[in-house]
């Protein structure tokens, strides 16, 4: 019985996982730097946001992760253990919304100084939200939850700061990537849906990433063995002493973390942010895609763009 449950979860993770991704990824590859990017709607959300970091969506519903900082965190004068900065003190959220954007549900989770929920993915049963210290080479949690009851489980817990989680159904397969997403890694699940320790050696599971124009803040599967990955870079201040961020589209190989196409994302917010600077979430509709983002923090809105493609 438990293998026939875990052959049948497995089939519905593939089937709610693929049934857009052929689709997306296609329609991902056909955006240039010249693409026009039309604002449908951006509604404010009407509770206390504090600072979002993922999407993922499940039928109507809107899942955003957040963290709540109640003490920031303090750089050390020196790196200690490994760490450049204390523990600081906060809360790990994760908000279900409805299809207008009303908070209708939500869950705290972490643990301590594991407080820092980062991107996360659905993969057709589960969200798998990552938890992590709010500072980098720390560690994190790696959580399942129900997106009906919001019951979180722990997975696993990694030493190594997870800023973002994609499932892969069809190969068996979590990737994530660390602070700043310098480094991905990879873990192999179970048919009860843990991850041997054995496989919890960063040394055995990391990848380095060979793209560095934008560091990843939110994935997803786009299809098995591809991920859609958004983020952003602060350049360096040129002659005008003026900070320009950019963001971006990645669509990335999961085996090797090999990016596999790139197109910067030129939104910018009234108040200067970068529209790809926390969560972003892609999807496909009947004419192009629809991109959705929350880059702003605590009085938050939700920023809904809308291309079309030919």
């Amino acid at each position: 019985m438990k293998r026939l449950f875990a052959l049948l979860f497995a089939a519905a993770c593939l089937a709610g996982a693929t049934a857009h991704a052929d689709d997306l990824t296609s329609g991902i590859g056909k955006l240039t730097r010249g693409t026009e990017w039309q604002l449908v709607k951006s509604p404010r959300l009407e509770f206390d946001t504090f600072h979002p970091q993922g999407f993922a969506r499940v039928g109507e519903a809107l899942f955003m992760s957040s963290v709540e900082i109640i003490e920031r965190t303090k750089k050390f004068e020196a790196p200690q253990n490994g760490l450049d900065r204390d523990e600081g003190k906060g809360a790990g959220h994760l908000f279900k919304l409805d299809a207008n954007g009303k908070l209708v549900g939500q869950v705290k989770l972490g643990d301590g100084a594991i407080y820092h929920p980062g991107g996360i993915d659905y993969d057709g049963r589960w969200l798998w939200v990552p938890v992590a210290e709010y500072r980098p080479n720390s560690k994190s949690i790696i959580y399942r939850v129900d997106p009906e009851t919001l019951e979180a489980t722990e997975v696993f817990r990694f030493p190594d700061h997870i800023g973002g989680i994609v499932s892969d159904p069809e190969s068996g397969t979590l990737h994530a990537v660390s602070w700043g997403s310098r480094r991905f890694y990879s873990w192999k699940v179970t048919e009860d849906l843990t991850v041997p320790d054995a496989a919890l050696d960063p040394e055995k599971t990391r990848t380095l990433n060979p793209s560095h124009y934008i560091d990843y803040q939110d994935c997803a599967l786009a299809k098995p063995g591809q991920a859609v990955c958004t983020g952003l870079t602060e350049y360096r201040p040129g002659p005008d002493g003026q900070v320009f961020r950019l963001g971006g589209i990645e669509t990335v190989d999961l085996k090797d973390g090999r990016p596999l196409f790139q197109v910067p994302i030129q939104i910018w917010t009234e108040k200067g942010k970068s529209i790809a600077g926390n969560p972003v979430l892609i999807e496909k509709t009947e004419t192009g895609l629809r991109l959705t983002a929350a880059p702003e923090d605590n009085e938050t809105k939700l920023y809904v763009y809308e291309t079309k493609l030919p």
